[in-house]
């Protein structure tokens, strides 16, 4: 459940947050770890809830990705993926080399982020892409959990990605720099 949220006075300043302060208000009990939010530069930000296609396709592409991920390469899922001191998303998917490992996870070392998108779309496509494409994400894919399009973002710059390309379910999607993932999204398994 999410806690409740305001919509913030025009005009006046607002105190910004740390990543570092987050997590020191998550082990008071201030905030909980269950809660759905991201930090953008300094603010706390509620995320939409998770539906079940969201969940649907997040469980079929993890399955699929276990057994075909290269030795070379390590995912996670659902991370507090730190890109600032004041910047923190919880993409669904990160791909980085296992050579850089987890601690090493930033915008220069991750080589796919990918976000599932059922009630959370049109923010994914817009304000969530910038901010990646800003941080120096190589590749986004922003995957519509209902219509199963995946919408691949390459080529970023701080206004936000030079190459988008949407791809219908049937169309194979391949990472630029991890072929071996390449999915067919309907082709999967969703239960």
């Amino acid at each position: 459940m999410n806690p409740p949220t305001t919509m913030a006075a025009e005009g006046l300043p607002r105190r910004r947050f740390t990543v570092a302060e987050l997590e020191e208000m998550t082990a008071a009990g201030i905030l909980r770890e269950d809660e759905r939010i991201e930090l953008i530069g300094g603010e706390i930000v509620p995320m939409s809830p998770k539906g079940n296609h969201h969940e649907m396709v997040k469980t079929a592409l993890n399955v699929y990705w276990a057994r075909k991920l290269p030795n070379d390469l390590l995912f996670t899922t659902e991370t507090t993926f730190r890109l600032s001191a004041d910047t923190y998303l919880e993409p669904d998917f990160v791909f980085y080399p296992k050579a850089s490992g987890l601690s090493g996870l930033n915008g220069n070392t991750a080589v796919l982020v990918v976000e599932i998108s059922d009630s959370s779309l049109g923010y994914d496509l817009g304000r969530k892409a910038v901010l990646y494409a800003g941080f120096g994400i190589a590749e986004l894919w922003v995957i519509d959990a209902v219509r199963l399009h995946t919408h691949i973002h390459r080529e970023p710059t701080q206004e936000g990605y030079r190459a988008i390309v949407d791809l219908p379910p049937r169309r194979r999607v391949v990472p630029a720099a991890a072929p071996a993932l390449g999915v067919v999204l309907a082709e999967l398994e969703l239960g």
